[in-house]
């Protein structure tokens, strides 16, 4: 495993790696160790998922790692389209179920439903489920607007007083989802999710953040090199006590 940079910026550690398998086997790796060392701390943990295909690799990886006993995890996941139809292959449930949720025995495993009659009340249900089960550790990504989840710079709250909200996606983000095949063209993408909020994300007390693939190249110089504040919401990551970014060459080739 070739390490390009390797540096710390306020808080976060920061490592740009040479190609994007690399980058996924070693955050996967990491994430695993930190994993198998909080199973033998405690007797259950929680962990939250992002549904992206920038986590392909870091996910292959931990599920190839023969030690983690998933029976004492219970899942979740970050964010969900509003009204998608619940089959629809893009829906962040439908991704998580195919690259991991259904591949392990999970202790348990909470969705966030996109298509609940009332989707304020299904953020209520799912903040409630976070406030009982605090998160050990959140597995994420960076949005090309430099967003967390569904955070985007518009509806971004570094101190939101809820864990969960329904928010507008910006067209920046809606893009996204068409450049990285998730639907054919961007009337196609829903325009409003459910998405756990700033504070419900960096509350988890470790975070493992890959990044890969140039159409991310600018939020990781913004994320790294720009003040922190809402503009690029992932630069929040830098406050926190134990967060670590990987990103490929392609995706860290401005902080190079």
């Amino acid at each position: 495993m070739e390490i390009l940079k390797d540096f710390k910026c306020d808080n976060l550690r920061v490592r740009v790696f040479d190609s994007r398998a690399t980058m996924g086997k070693y955050a996967g790796q990491e994430a695993a160790a930190h994993i198998k060392k909080l199973l033998a701390e405690k007797e259950t943990i929680n962990v939250m998922f992002a549904a992206a295909p920038s986590q392909n690799e870091t996910l292959a990886e931990l599920l190839n790692d023969e030690g983690i006993d998933w029976t004492r995890i219970n899942a979740f996941h970050m964010d969900e389209y509003v009204g998608l139809d619940a089959s629809h292959p893009a829906g962040f449930r439908n991704f998580l179920q195919r690259a991991i949720f259904g591949k392990k025995p999970f202790k348990s495993v909470n969705l966030l439903n996109g298509n609940a009659a009332d989707p304020e009340e299904e953020a209520a249900r799912y903040s409630k489920l976070l406030q009982d089960n605090p998160l050990d550790v959140c597995l994420l990504g960076v949005g090309e607007n430099g967003h967390i989840a569904f955070n985007d710079p518009p509806v971004a709250d570094f101190n939101d007083s809820k864990l969960v909200k329904v928010v507008e996606l910006d067209q920046i983000c809606r893009n996204q989802q068409v450049n990285d095949g998730c639907f054919e063209s961007i009337d196609q993408v829903p325009t409003h999710a459910l998405s756990v909020t700033v504070p419900g994300l960096t509350g988890a007390k470790a975070m493992f953040c890959t990044v890969p693939a140039p159409t991310k190249a600018n939020a990781i110089k913004h994320m790294v090199e720009d003040e922190i504040s809402t503009a690029c919401p992932a630069t929040i990551m830098r406050k926190h006590e134990n967060a670590q970014l990987y990103v490929d060459a392609d995706a860290g080739k401005y902080i190079l």
